[in-house]
């Protein structure tokens, strides 16, 4: 073994091995002052010398006072746009003599010269009030009526009017949760907030961000996350101490959560280890559909009333809010028309745009530095063309999308590119796992089946962790087409590129020996057997690359879970008849992947996919997330490939 590939499995294994506790999901770290890169010490240092750091209680309408740091350029002589970042995670660290290390989107904007304003919302960490998750908006707001539009509204009027030498223009970014409330900024906005960027942002709990995917709960990024997260808070506090941990007793986190059993135990489980219940999670489980409970926290029909211009920022691997990316922009776009509405995904894990160079994911390579090339050149011209006056923003485009096959940036008029632009093609299930763009001429009864054990569920990663790891969204499947309860189908080796841009469209025939089952769909891109990394693709030393040794590769672009209770409606569960024919329709996230000449399209169906998604009993209930171990069953799944039920998966397919 080389010297470089033994440094890069001892930097993997020890990475793998920090891993292996319970810790907040990717989005909740906060700025680390530790073990900083010289590049980064020096960027700290400069922070220090140039700005000064200050800390106010913010009263709102209703009289509760929200925590806020705010960074002065000492530079007196101009005036300063303000960048306003509002967050459930702390703006840590506290105390008028200690300083982030970073301010900004990025590392790009403080030598830029801004003034930075970061602010613990209502009910968290050092702010008074009491804390909601995902609070509802409030429409036609009277007298002391607060939500998170009128929080941030009064908080800007504040900024504008108290601190000194800004120039009358606020602009809105966050991550994640952060990026919920850069969101609800835009909305009802003040007068001065001219530029948000909503970065994955969550936006809808149950239809596709952290939460659900489709209905389905999402279980091993949002168990340890609440775990801290959840915790009651009493009275404002800046110790991170404050917060109870618990061992799990394993570092196996599929072991973990298939011996805690059904979803109800795992309320008891905070219980019994935190000596609380977990407010939130609780309710979670006590709304298994789609009510008024979820429809009052999706933020997307409320996106009106917006006149910010407003840049939207995703990645194409980040499990986590990639639904709110794509959406946030579609919904913008439809219910704010006329104003500067774009949308940037790139090859990234969540947050990855600013939190990587963007080179790499795991085991797939992009040919180049792009969340460097995204801070640049998407990032800072956006706010300073629209907080300075500065800053050349013609090249963002209308929606600038990277091509994960082909390793380039392009751009569209649309997500959804035009009829012009790209066909939805049907591409085919067929008996002996083949997939063709044919139509299937098999008789009626031509199917495929699997067993499915709840007790033996098909896992997402070959990682062992208690948290999800950030790049199993590129991982090699090979590890899941040699299990007996998944189904592969693939083409023959392409004679030209196919080019897919847009949403992903399953259209399963299915049946089943069970009364609810769920249905997973991946797309997969296969290399030829003789792939290799490119000449001079080095992987960085905690990169799963390291270990990685091509030679092949079935790498992930997309999977999607689909409950088949949710067939006909997310308000109307219906059980199904076992062993009827019955058909599963829905939209997966899209893609923008080349599949290059010599590759083959592969799918896989399954029905689990653990502990990412909690498992389907297989035996309906009315509320699935309130079942017992008693309720779990094995079921037979058959997916049917015939003439009159040609089982399929819908693909934009661009046009040459």
């Amino acid at each position: 073994m080389s010297p470089r590939r033994l440094l890069c499995l001892s930097v993997f294994v020890v990475l793998s091995v920090a891993l292996l506790s319970v810790a907040p999901k990717q989005h909740a770290s906060v700025s680390s002052q530790q073990q900083l890169t010289p590049q980064q010490r020096e960027l700290a240092d400069y922070i220090k010398n140039n700005y000064t750091k200050r800390e106010v209680m913010i009263p709102m309408r209703d009289g509760v006072r929200l925590f806020t740091s705010i960074y002065e350029p000492k530079d007196g002589s101009q005036k300063y746009p303000i960048m306003l970042d509002r967050t459930p995670y702390t703006v840590a660290p506290y105390g008028a003599g200690e300083f982030k290390t970073s301010l900004g989107p990025d590392e790009l904007f403080a030598r830029e010269g801004y003034i930075f304003a970061y602010q613990d919302v209502r009910g968290r960490w050092m702010s008074e009030g009491e804390f909601e998750d995902v609070r509802p908006y409030v429409a036609n707001k009277t007298g002391k009526q607060i939500d998170e539009t009128s929080d941030t509204y009064d908080t800007v009027e504040w900024l504008v009017k108290n601190v000194a030498n800004n120039n009358g223009r606020v602009g809105v970014w966050g991550i994640s949760y952060p990026g919920f409330y850069t969101s609800m900024a835009g909305i009802d906005s003040h007068p001065a907030v001219k530029a948000i960027s909503p970065q994955a942002p969550v936006s809808d709990w149950f239809h596709g961000d952290d939460m659900h995917h489709n209905g389905a709960f999402i279980l091993a990024q949002n168990y340890a996350f609440f775990g801290f997260f959840g915790q009651p808070r009493p009275a404002p506090t800046s110790d991170p101490a404050s917060l109870k941990t618990f061992d799990v007793g394993t570092e196996d986190g599929y072991k973990f959560f298939l011996q805690m059993g059904g979803l109800k135990n795992t309320g008891d489980y905070y219980q019994q280890k935190l000596g609380t219940r977990i407010k939130f999670w609780d309710e979670m489980l006590a709304h298994p559909n789609y009510d008024k409970f979820w429809d009052d926290r999706n933020v997307l029909p409320k996106l009106k009333n917006i006149h910010a211009a407003v840049m939207t920022v995703g990645g194409w691997y980040d499990n986590e809010d990639l639904f709110g990316a794509l959406n946030t922009y579609r919904h913008v776009e439809r219910q704010d028309p006329g104003i500067f509405n774009v949308l940037v995904v790139g090859p990234w894990f969540h947050g990855g745009w600013v939190r990587s160079d963007g080179d790499w994911l795991g085991t797939a390579y992009f040919g180049a530095k792009t969340g460097v090339d995204y801070r640049s050149r998407f990032e800072l011209p956006f706010f300073n063309h629209f907080l300075k006056d500065k800053g050349d923003i013609s090249q963002i485009k209308e929606v600038n999308l990277f091509d994960t096959g082909a390793n380039e940036w392009r751009s569209f008029a649309d997500f959804s590119p035009s009829p012009r632009e790209a066909t939805d093609t049907p591409l085919y299930l067929q008996p002996d796992g083949k997939l063709s763009f044919e139509k299937p001429t098999a008789s009626a009864n031509s199917s495929d089946e699997y067993v499915s054990d709840p007790w033996n569920p098909v896992p997402y990663t070959q990682k062992i962790t208690l948290n999800y790891p950030r790049d199993f969204m590129t991982e090699d499947q090979r590890f899941a087409s040699r299990r007996p309860d998944v189904l592969t189908y693939q083409t023959d080796p392409l004679t030209s590129d196919v080019t897919v841009a847009g949403d992903i469209k399953p259209q399963l025939f299915v049946s089943s020996t069970g009364t609810d089952s769920d249905f997973v769909v991946k797309l997969i891109d296969v290399f030829p057997d003789d792939y290799k990394y490119p000449e001079g693709a080095t992987p960085p030393a905690d990169s799963a690359a390291c270990v990685f040794q091509p030679g092949g590769y079935e790498m992930l672009l997309r999977g999607e879970t689909f409950p088949a209770r949710f067939r006909d409606g997310f308000e109307r569960p219906a059980p199904l008849t076992p062993n009827a024919v019955t058909k599963i329709a829905y939209v997966m996230p899209g893609v923008l992947h080349t599949f290059k000449r010599g590759h083959r399209i592969m799918v896989q169906i399954q029905s689990t996919w653990f502990p990412l998604v909690a498992r389907d009993p297989q035996r309906y209930v009315p509320n699935y997330k309130l079942g017992t171990d008693a309720d779990f069953q094995k079921a037979t799944e058959r997916v049917y490939h015939a003439a009159a039920t040609p089982s399929q998966i819908v693909l934009p397919i661009l046009k040459r």
